[in-house]
C-alpha cells in the first residue's frame, strides 16, 4: 500500500514525534509498504494516511477523509490529545477521532481518555527501541538522568528541585538532556544550574549519545505531567535502566499498575525520597531493575513491527470503513 504518515514535526527535528513517524516509516516500509512523511496534507492520492495528533494534523485528517472518504484512515493519539486537546478544544480533537477508521495509542490505558463509543477503534502499539551494549554504571557518584525538552507538559526542573538539599553524603547527579522550548524555560533551567550543585544541564544531544548515557547511568527519571506513552521509558527499559517516573496514566500504561518507582506527580518530598531509596536500598533498586527486564519484550521492535503488520492486515482484509 501507499502510505501518507502525517507529523506535525518537521524534517530534522529531533522532537519525538519526528522519531516515531521516522521509526514507523522504516518498519512499513520493511513490511512492503511504499511511505511518505510529511507535515501536512496537499491532496495528493494515497491507499492510506496515518496521522500522529489527532488536534495539531486535523486539517490534514479533514482533508483526507473529504477526498478520500473511502480510503482507510488512521489517527494516532498522542499525549496532548489525550490529556489537554480533548479537553481544551473538544470540537476538533473529537472530530479528527470521529473521522478516523482506526486510532492507535502508546500505552495500554489511553482508550480510557476517548468516549466510549470510539473505544473500539483503538489499538495499542508499544514504541520499541534497540538493546545498548553491555553497561558500565559510574563509580564516583549516582547518575540520575533526565531526557526531554523543557517544557509545560514535562514538568521539567521537579528532579533538580528534589535534590536540593540532600544530605552531603549523597553521591546523586541529575543530568538532564533536552532543549529549552521558550525563553523563559532557559533562563529558569540556567538560574537552576547556577544554584543547584546537584543537578547538570545538557541541552539536546544527538540520540546515539543519549544511548551512550544508558550504558552507564543508574536512573533513568520521567516526571512528566502528560504524556501518551514516552519513548523514553521504552529506551531505559530495552538498555535495563530502572525507571522512577511520575504516576501519570501515560507511564502506568507502559510499566504496570504495581510497579514500584511511581510517586505522585508534582510532589517534589515524594520524588526526593524515591530518589534516596533508590541510591541507598539495594534491594529496592533491584526490584525497580528486575521489574523492568520483565518488560523488555513489551518493547522489542519485532513487537512494534509485529502491532502494525496485525493493525494493516486487518485494514487489508477490508476491516473498515
Amino acid at each position: 500500500m501507499h502510505i501518507r504518515l502525517i507529523t506535525p514535526a518537521p524534517p530534522k527535528s529531533r522532537a519525538g514525534n519526528r522519531a516515531t513517524a521516522t521509526r514507523w516509516a522504516d518498519i512499513l516500509r520493511k513490511l512492503g509498504h511504499r511511505v511518505e512523511i510529511s507535515t501536512d496534507y496537499e491532496g495528493k492520492p494515497a491507499d492510506i494516511m496515518i496521522a500522529l495528533h489527532a488536534w495539531r494534523s486535523a486539517g490534514a485528517i479533514q482533508q483526507f477523509a473529504d477526498r478520500y472518504p473511502e480510503k482507510p484512515l488512521i489517527v494516532v493519539m498522542t499525549g496532548t490529545d489525550a490529556y489537554r486537546f480533548i479537553h481544551s478544544h473538544p470540537e476538533i480533537t473529537l472530530n479528527s477521532i470521529s473521522l478516523a477508521d482506526h486510532l492507535v495509542g502508546l500505552h495500554s490505558l489511553i482508550a480510557n481518555t476517548v468516549p466510549t463509543e470510539y473505544r473500539d477503534k483503538m489499538h495499542v502499539i508499544y514504541q520499541s527501541a534497540k538493546p545498548v551494549a553491555r553497561r558500565h554504571l559510574y563509580k564516583k557518584y549516582f547518575h540520575v538522568s533526565v531526557i526531554g525538552h523543557l517544557r509545560d507538559e514535562k514538568d521539567p526542573l521537579r528532579v533538580a528541585y528534589a535534590v536540593r538539599g540532600l544530605p552531603s553524603e549523597s553521591r546523586i547527579q541529575v543530568h538532564h538532556f533536552g532543549k529549552p522550548i521558550t525563553p523563559v524555560w532557559r533562563k529558569k533551567v540556567v538560574a537552576e544550574v547556577s544554584r543547584n550543585h546537584r543537578y547538570r544541564w545538557h541541552e539536546e544531544i544527538a540520540h546515539y549519545r543519549i544511548r551512550q548515557i544508558y550504558q552507564r547511568t543508574q536512573l533513568l527519571v520521567l516526571p512528566s505531567r502528560m504524556e501518551g506513552g514516552a519513548n523514553v521509558i521504552s529506551e531505559a527499559v530495552a538498555a535495563g535502566v530502572p525507571v522512577i517516573a511520575s504516576d501519570i496514566e501515560g507511564s502506568v500504561g507502559l510499566l504496570g499498575k504495581d510497579y514500584a518507582g511511581y510517586y505522585p506527580v508534582g510532589n517534589t518530598a515524594a520524588l526526593k525520597k524515591l530518589l534516596m531509596r533508590a541510591e541507598n536500598d539495594v534491594e529496592f533498586y533491584r526490584q525497580l531493575e528486575k521489574s523492568c527486564l520483565a518488560k523488555q519484550r513489551m518493547f522489542l521492535p519485532e513487537q512494534e513491527s509485529q502491532g502494525w503488520k496485525d493493525l494493516l492486515d486487518k485494514i487489508q482484509l477490508g476491516v473498515s470503513r
